[in-house]
């Protein structure tokens, strides 16, 4: 796998590498104005852990970013899917070899039943390894008459509501690079050590799926493949196949706090690009995707995938524009759309944008995140999300790009193989009574392991009668 070197610091120059994006440099996004980014007490002491972080090593390779790329280009034809998942905001507290593989395992999981739903292949990404800090709508917030700061993620400050904990540490960046670099490893060691063969779909099953609906689902859609396997197997087929004994995984999460992207943003020798080393693809959300915004000159420079997290605010021409700015080569695979809307405002607002951007020529991957859309309060005063919202606009999404005559290409959930109790609804009901018991996020709900895999089946069924359509469409020309 491609190397990459360490980028020079370039704070004091204005002026950019040749091998660059024109005009960029990688501090350029200085001279924009940046939202959400913390204030930190001593800048000495912030500049000391970025020139340390800088003195590390990227914690992705380049070559992995352009592998993503070329998948993430098939989903856009139509070809691939993409599955997109992992916890709303990764925390230091948390973080453990169980955890890492439980979320994992459920993306296995999930990752067959699309497969197997589809007939296509499926690009697991997890959030992971870099998901620590997170944009926030207010700067304060408020108990028992005591105002602090708002938590904004363990990468920035602490969860803990007192003052001490909410004040911006730049040391917890290097708290972060250290975890980030740590769950890769494990991961890495998933992927190819045998964990992800094929062979062990029986073995994936989650403890408390053993007596669960979306459990004996997931046992009998592993029997069936260990049948064809076992068929491959007697007609001369080898099973032992890399693609059979390993899988693909990348990692990503939000571009937020832009001085620790930087420091590990690198010059990638082979193609003479920039590549921010933090994650294999990076999005920018929905509060900070301003066209003249810092995360955008950030962005526009590095050359890894990029999302693009819209809402129903999101006007076509704007989006148009946008991606102009990101992908002005137009090459497929470098922009997915993740579109977070709620059902009704996506079966308005969704078609407006495809037609403008297929009207511009312009080639993305289009997925649905139908979690972040559908927030409400419980009585509890618990932030929550209903499992039939959620389904609903998955369905919409699927219309829609039906409708259209796009294509769907992935979906991003926010969610965990932990038994929480964060979401209500699904199969084993998670009531607004039940919350409390194991809400244990740090931010906002998830998924848990149960919803997710019940939500991958109807995924499946969606991407089957899409897939049946076009062959009825194809027998009848």
């Amino acid at each position: 796998m491609t190397s990459l070197t360490v980028v020079p610091n370039l704070s004091r120059s204005s002026s950019s590498p040749s091998n660059a994006v024109t005009g960029w440099y990688p501090d350029s996004w200085k001279t924009k104005v940046a939202l959400q980014l913390p204030e930190y007490p001593n800048p000495v002491e912030l500049e000391s852990v970025l020139g340390t972080i800088e003195s590390f090593p990227p914690i992705i390779f380049a070559g992995e970013a352009r592998i993503l790329e070329e998948r993430l280009a098939e989903a856009a034809m139509g070809k691939a899917f993409l599955l997109q998942g992992g916890d709303c905001a990764e925390s230091f507290k948390e973080f453990s070899a169980d955890n890492i593989g439980d979320t994992f395992r459920v993306l296995l999981q999930m990752g067959v039943v699309l497969m197997f739903g589809g007939q296509m292949p499926v690009i697991k990404v997890g959030r992971i390894a870099g998901q620590f800090a997170k944009p926030r709508s207010n700067g304060f917030e408020e108990k028992d008459g005591v105002q602090l700061p708002i938590y904004k993620g363990d990468i920035i400050n602490g969860h803990a509501f007192d003052e001490k904990a909410r004040i911006p540490d730049p040391h917890r960046m290097i708290r972060a690079y250290t975890q980030a670099s740590a769950t890769l490893n494990l991961l890495r060691a998933f992927v190819t050590g045998g964990y992800a063969s094929m062979q062990r779909v029986n073995q994936w099953n989650l403890d408390f799926l053993v007596h669960n609906e979306q459990g004996d689902r997931y046992r009998e859609l592993a029997c069936r493949v260990d049948e064809a396997l076992g068929f491959m197997s007697t007609a001369g087929f080898t099973v032992d196949h890399p693609i059979m004994t390993m899988t693909e995984f990348w990692t990503s999460h939000e571009c937020l706090l832009l001085p620790y992207e930087q420091a590990l943003t690198r010059l990638d020798p082979t193609s003479g690009l920039y590549y921010d080393g933090s994650g294999h693809m990076i999005w920018v959300g929905e509060r900070t995707r301003q066209l003249d915004g810092a995360h955008i000159e950030f962005l526009r420079g590095v050359a890894n995938p990029l999302g693009i997290k819209v809402s129903d605010k999101m006007d076509p021409k704007e989006l148009v524009n946008l991606i102009e700015i990101l992908n002005p080569r137009n090459k497929p695979g470098r922009i997915t759309v993740i579109v977070r809307m709620g059902a009704y405002n996506l079966r308005v607002k969704l078609p407006h944008l495809i037609r403008a951007v297929r009207g511009a020529g312009q080639i993305v991957t289009w997925v649905s995140d139908p979690v972040h859309g559908n927030t409400i309060k419980a009585p509890c005063g618990l932030k929550t999300r209903a499992f039939d919202s959620i389904l609903a606009e998955v369905q919409a999404f699927f219309d829609v790009h039906d409708q259209e005559g796009s294509h769907p290409g992935g979906i991003h959930l926010e969610m965990t193989g932990q038994d929480v109790t964060e979401c209500i609804g699904g199969s084993r009901t998670v009531t607004f009574d039940d919350l409390s018991s194991r809400y244990r996020t740090h931010c906002d709900p998830r998924l848990n392991a149960s919803q997710s895999l019940e939500l991958a089946f109807l995924v499946a069924e969606c991407l089957r009668n899409k897939r049946m359509s076009t062959q009825r469409s194809l027998s009848n020309i």
